[in-house]
């Protein structure tokens, strides 16, 4: 790795959510000021021009996988690679003999408690990205567990927030294509990587300016009569941030949501907050699979309709299989309302028992769905 080293600067993006995204607004940031970059995210591998989706279920490959992307990376010319670590990567040494430039912490909030033990390991595992790196850190002030991961020694630190930090939303001016003001933090965070690697501000601004959505993360899929969103949010906090969103941008007549939540054992502690969230901001609810894995499916989706309480009770429907709860959803829908699917974004498989994977786009369901309705 150290011959590697000496041709590609490494950046780690770390953190409950907002991964894809950083590494999306990092590289377009990077690009922009002239260099070649690789990055590796939950949606896609990139190389210079090349793109390849991540079909692979796993946000952060294996160590073998990952070192010949490295020397792909750097036998195609890339200077900067940019990729998302996860604390099961960690767990599991994935990011062993790579040695990091830059890492970056996004926000924290409790997710795979069950693999950890508890959420003071699941942090513990994500601050060994910033224990193993030294040059610099990027860390968002405005996260509660930022102390955590401020006390790492490090070359040059950056913090970056709404209102106070190095990069803030006060001093630093832009308008985001993205929807959200989770997607400000994130455009803050890769403000702060490209100003660590010498680019100076304008053209940090100029990239997050002209970024796109990426694929799957806040994503319109259908505008009228009523519109439909696909969003990847699997987490309480994630989930409760997009509802709010939907609600303060769209100003919609109703929310109708579909989701599940993933089987084989992972986070059960969230299944019935993820169904309170749901009660808390919708009008409708189709609760339907989403991984099951060797899980029982009526069984998790029994574990999300515990927390839909109250009048909401009545609102909510369980209907297993996803494309039938997907059709029900747009044939429910009225204008003004909208459709919030959520759990898989653009995930090409739902995995289920004897480790068999289903081809799947949430996307491509509702146009197929919708387009039939219509006929």
């Amino acid at each position: 790795m150290a011959f590697l080293q000496k041709k590609l600067k490494v950046i780690g993006v770390t953190g409950t959510n907002g991964k894809s995204t950083v590494v999306h607004l990092t590289t377009k940031i990077l690009e922009e000021a002239g260099y070649k970059v690789a990055s590796l995210s939950s949606i896609n591998f990139k190389i210079g021009e090349k793109v390849w989706s991540n079909k692979l279920k796993m946000t952060m490959p294996g160590r073998f996988r990952i070192q010949k992307f490295l020397r792909q990376a750097v036998n195609a010319g890339c200077q900067r690679l940019v990729l998302e670590v996860t604390s099961e990567g960690i767990k599991q040494y994935r990011h062993k003999f790579i040695d990091f430039n830059v890492a970056v912490f996004t926000n924290l909030t409790p997710e795979h408690i069950e693999t950890h033990g508890s959420f003071e390991n699941y942090r513990a595992a994500k601050g060994k990205l910033f224990q193993t790196t030294k040059e610099v850190h990027i860390i968002n002030i405005d996260d509660k567990n930022a102390e955590c991961f401020l006390r790492f020694p490090a070359n040059k630190k950056y913090t970056y927030g709404l209102k106070e930090g190095d990069i803030n939303a006060k001093n630093t001016q832009f308008r985001l294509k993205l929807i959200g003001d989770f997607n400000v933090y994130n455009a803050l965070a890769a403000i702060c990587v490209g100003v660590s690697q010498g680019v100076d501000s304008e053209t940090c601004k100029k990239a997050v300016e002209k970024a796109e959505g990426i694929p799957g993360r806040m994503e319109l899929i259908i505008k009228e009569p009523f519109k439909v969103l696909v969003d990847y949010a699997v987490t309480p906090d994630a989930l409760e941030r997009l509802y709010q969103t939907v609600r303060k941008i769209f100003l919609p007549q109703r929310i109708i949501a579909v989701f599940g939540s993933c089987g084989g054992g992972r986070d059960k502690w969230k299944r019935p907050v993820l169904g309170e969230i749901a009660a808390k901001y919708c009008d409708r609810i189709f609760l339907t699979n989403e991984d099951p894995y060797d899980e029982d499916e009526f069984q998790i989706v029994s574990q999300i309709e515990a927390g839909v309480t109250g009048d909401k009770k009545l609102a909510a429907e369980i209907i297993l299989d996803r494309r039938r709860a997907i059709k029900e959803s747009l044939r429910t829908a009225e204008p003004n309302d909208v459709v919030v699917i959520t759990g898989k974004g653009c995930e090409p498989w739902i995995c289920v028992k004897g480790g068999k994977k289903i081809p799947w786009d949430d996307r491509k369901v509702v146009k197929e769905e919708l387009k039939k309705l219509r006929i």
